[in-house]
């Protein structure tokens, strides 16, 4: 059933406790796990990208934990997952790699990319994750073909492309869902509806606030959901992906949400000069992991001591990994040649 689009942008909706009814408890705190991870991952990064440690930009995505978690619940390490500019979440979501990402934003050799890349440019070809890239929607025509290449192999795997609001204004992505849909080609779409690009919100860009009726238009299945509900999401996902594997068929995936940091760096309230503040803490109170895990809480599948500890593991090992890339080595100067010329 899909959401009314409406109340999905309307942030004094959708605040309260989730269903988890159905839901394993090892799944639902692995859930819950991996979303509290990303989140203090990019909380060190923004304490580091204010310090001025971090030299590389970094576009943060707290706030919206709860997307990357529920896709990459339903993926196998088969599968072919694209990212963007804004990807930590994805790749920690299939990985919980802190070490290399933090490694990675600081050049270093043991960095997901060895340090050439940073923020924008992360891989995890073992689970599935097969890279990222600045260029607004760049990516996208690359998962199409990675959905050819799919079905070419004829193993049942699918391609994922992340993509925000703002790349719905690219052509590629017209030209992809074209292409998926004439080629029945099992591609998940996943627009992750923030309702801003850089300093823009949707309501200056476009006349609908919906980009689903992209996928309408070309006659692909999709669907209008609460980006900040982990277990909505993997339900409805859990269904979709199972008979894109069988059918070859692309699925649209558009998850409302809401990015707590400004368009690029640290600050909160900042999107490249636009105050949000109000309408921001609006957002907060619709935050992913406070509301599973007053679920988990409420339904007796956690407690509050065992959320505090989880918290703390976490913290810990966050603290861990920073310091520990922190004294990891740059790349020989030699390695500036072998990563360009083959």
């Amino acid at each position: 059933m899909k959401q009314e689009v409406n109340e999905l942008i309307d942030p004094s909706k959708f605040r309260d406790r989730i269903d988890i009814k159905g839901i394993e408890k090892s799944l639902l705190v692995d859930m819950l796990r991996k979303m509290v991870l990303i989140r203090k991952a990019e909380e060190k990064l923004s304490e580091h990208v204010e310090s001025g440690k971090i030299k590389c930009p970094c576009h943060l995505g707290i706030g919206q934990e709860a997307i990357g978690v529920a896709v990459s619940l339903v993926m196998r390490k088969s599968d072919r997952a694209f990212g963007a500019h804004r990807s930590h979440s994805h790749f920690l979501a299939l990985n919980e790699n802190t070490y290399s990402l933090f490694a990675e934003v600081l050049g270093k050799y043991d960095g997901c990319s060895h340090g050439m890349g940073g923020s924008m440019h992360i891989v995890d070809n073992d689970n599935g994750f097969k890279g990222s890239v600045p260029i607004v929607g760049a990516t996208i025509p690359i998962a199409t073909g990675a959905g050819l290449a799919a079905k070419m192999d004829k193993a049942g795997d699918i391609s994922i492309s992340y993509f925000g609001d703002g790349a719905c204004e690219e052509g590629v992505l017209h030209e992809s869902l074209n292409m998926a849909s004439i080629m029945n080609l099992p591609v998940l779409y996943v627009c992750e509806n923030n309702l801003f690009a850089s300093h823009l919100h949707i309501d200056l860009r476009q006349p609908s606030n919906s980009t689903s009726r992209f996928a309408k238009a070309h006659h692909i299945n999709y669907n209008t959901v609460d980006g900040n509900d982990v277990v909505g999401m993997y339900k409805l996902l859990k269904s979709e992906v199972e008979s894109m594997r069988s059918s070859n068929t692309p699925y649209y995936l558009e998850a409302f949400t809401y990015r707590w940091k400004g368009h690029v760096g640290h600050r909160d309230d900042i999107d490249v000069g636009v105050k949000r503040g109000a309408q921001l803490d609006s957002w907060k109170k619709r935050d992913p992991i406070k509301r599973l895990a007053d679920s988990l809480i409420y339904e007796g599948v956690l407690t509050e001591s065992e959320y505090q500890y989880l918290n703390h593991e976490i913290q810990n090992k966050i603290n861990s990994d920073w310091e520990k890339a922190e004294l990891a080595s740059f790349p020989e100067n030699e390695f500036l040649i072998t990563q360009v010329y083959s």
